[in-house]
């Protein structure tokens, strides 16, 4: 897995935590850096443990699974994928409120990023390597949260279903063309 790819992986689960920093940015009737830095460390943060903690399952079944991790990966990434692409349609709304403190915070960057912690285990089947990939989606997922509060913030959620739905479509494609690579297809 290439740079680029891991870059396209980190912007597509960063997906989630854009929607919900959307929904975050809605409710502040006075947006400042401290409210916006902090919602974008608790989801960064949270986007770079999760495939960590993967990553390092995916090592302890690595004997096991090697012969099909390219159908695991093409499956995990898929079953995520279709997941925010279905949840991109669905109309129930979170009822986020404009606290930005451990107990608000945790659990919207746990929910956020479970399907980070599946990516983790694909990247241990692929050898990525971790260190740079969970700085990566780290780092990204910081910069998208930030921008989806002031997006928020500024336009309400014109851009929160779209989002959700395009990082899904990229994950079914990578999961795709992992398959398709291995299946010597492409």
């Amino acid at each position: 897995m290439n740079n680029i790819e891991i870059f396209i992986i980190g912007v597509s689960l960063a997906m989630d935590a854009f929607a919900v920093a959307i929904c975050k940015g809605l409710s502040f009737r006075k947006l400042n850096i401290k409210n916006c830095t902090t919602i974008g460390i608790y989801f960064g943060m949270f986007q770079g443990l999760m495939p960590l903690i993967g990553f390092v399952l995916g090592l302890s079944f690595q004997e096991i699974i090697t012969k099909i991790d390219h159908w695991v990966a093409f499956i995990l990434l898929s079953v995520i994928g279709t997941n925010m692409i279905k949840d991109s349609f669905l109309s129930d709304k979170e009822n986020l409120n404009q606290n930005i403190n451990f107990k608000a915070m945790f659990p919207l960057a746990l929910a956020t990023s479970i399907d980070a912690l599946a990516v983790g285990i694909t990247f241990a089947f692929l050898k990525v390597n971790i260190l740079f990939a969970i700085t990566v989606i780290s780092i990204t997922t910081f910069f998208i949260s930030v921008i989806g509060v002031i997006i928020g913030n500024k336009v309400g959620n014109k851009f929160e279903k779209r989002a959700e739905f395009i990082g899904g479509l990229l994950l079914v494609i990578m999961g795709l063309k992992i398959l398709l690579e291995h299946l010597k297809i492409i």
